[in-house]
């Protein structure tokens, strides 16, 4: 149940105003009462189409670049001798985002009734990770959370630089294949049907390669839908793969082994699961907990599998590093700084110098295939847009002959 409320708060004398899900009325009461205000109004909202809370924000509700610059401000204004209340209500009254700063209202509130900062954050899983809370409980416990979270800004501003060089890369050879498949169309049906049509009634020899067109011109023009439900029926067969599993396994399997793409990928998970390891266990989240975050971090079954096999070898009185230099998915690289950081107690130093590695090897691969695929993809839709309109005009020679003869 939905309730918009009005009060004022008892500490500041303000008046505030909000949107509040509870159970029931007095539910709703109890929780602001806890958190310090004098309720003057409190209406259940009857949910309508137009009021309706259908959460289909598109994108994440919180931009990575606020939520980087947010964990630096708070981390800025701990260090200053700031209280997390003071802190939160601070940043609350400067953000820009509404929802963020919705959540932040929610947070001051339920860190001013005795909840903790990772408690009030974990109610909101789509702005706060996992990674997030269990960094912050553990700086909490240890009492270094300024430290924790100027660590976890460095985090989110390290992923997101690398995923963007990642998308980047990725961006043009799919515009371009958008563009070829418009192109393509568009000649096949529009253009060259009532060209080859004049060309095919002068007479002369139709060619192989023009037929060919020919044919798949009258296919995409009389018998759309076929194409239609070949491409709809093998999206649905890989939604239904990718729902099995076995079958995500396999798809994950062939992502990784895809030439050149397969390991820029390989390269980004590796960089994403050292850099979060690396975080964990600097922030002092217990090993078994950081090991099970890294695995559903890494997105991809492969990479998860041999991160629980080592988990398994952890319990089992065993070496992290033993199942990670057993499988191909982990080069040597990172099974040796893992050893070398468990020898030397300073595994999260090892990994950060991991992360820094592969992070550098994803940017470089990125901008070198960038530098390639551009001008390829250019060839290679000449190719094919130069094929179709040689089919074209092929009959042209025949019509020639024909005149001449």
């Amino acid at each position: 149940m939905n309730f918009l409320y009005k009060g004022i708060d008892s500490r500041t004398g303000k008046s505030v105003s909000g949107k509040l899900s509870s159970a029931s009325h007095d539910s709703a009461v109890k929780e602001l009462k806890g958190k310090g205000l004098f309720i003057a109004e409190l209406n259940e909202q009857k949910e309508t189409i137009w009021n309706k809370d259908l959460d289909i924000t598109i994108g994440p509700p919180v931009k990575n670049q606020d939520f980087v610059i947010f964990c630096r401000q708070l981390a800025t204004l701990l260090n200053a001798g700031t209280t997390i209340v003071e802190a939160i209500k601070i940043l609350g009254e400067q953000v820009s985002s509404k929802k963020f700063k919705q959540t932040l209202d929610e947070i001051y509130f339920d860190i001013r009734s005795g909840t903790t900062f990772s408690q009030s954050c974990a109610k909101y899983p789509k702005i706060f990770d996992k990674v997030f809370i269990n960094m912050v409980r553990a700086g909490e416990t240890s009492g270094d959370l300024e430290n924790v979270l100027d660590r976890l800004a460095t985090f989110y501003e390290k992923e997101r630089r690398v995923r963007e060089k990642v998308k980047s890369a990725m961006m043009y050879p799919i515009a371009v294949s958008i563009i070829a498949v418009g192109v393509v169309v568009i000649l096949l049906t529009v253009v060259l049907p009532s060209l080859l049509n004049n060309l095919t009634s002068m007479g002369g020899e139709i060619p192989v390669p023009t037929k060919i067109v020919m044919a798949l011109s009258d296919f995409l023009i009389h018998q759309w839908y076929v194409a239609l439900l070949i491409v709809a029926a093998i999206i649905l067969s890989f939604m239904a793969v990718k729902r099995n599993p076995k079958g995500q396994y396999m798809l994950d399997y062939v992502k990784l082994k895809i030439p050149v793409f397969g390991l820029l990928a390989q390269k980004t998970i590796l960089a994403r699961v050292t850099r979060t390891m690396a975080s964990l266990f600097a922030s002092s989240v217990p090993v078994l907990q950081t090991l099970t975050m890294s695995s559903e971090i890494a997105n991809n079954e492969v990479v998860k599998k041999v991160i629980n096999e080592s988990k398994e070898s952890l319990r089992a009185g065993e070496s992290l590093s033993l199942p990670l230099s057993k499988s191909w998915v982990f080069p040597k690289l990172v099974s040796h700084m893992v050893k070398v950081g468990e020898e030397s107690g300073q595994l999260d130093t090892m990994l950060e110098k991991v992360a820094d590695f592969y992070e550098e090897e994803v940017e470089q691969m990125a901008a070198r295939m960038s530098a390639i695929i551009e001008p390829l993809m250019i060839v290679i839709l000449g190719v094919i847009v130069g094929t179709i309109v040689l089919a074209a005009i092929l009959p042209m020679f025949s019509i020639y002959d024909n005149f001449g003869g």
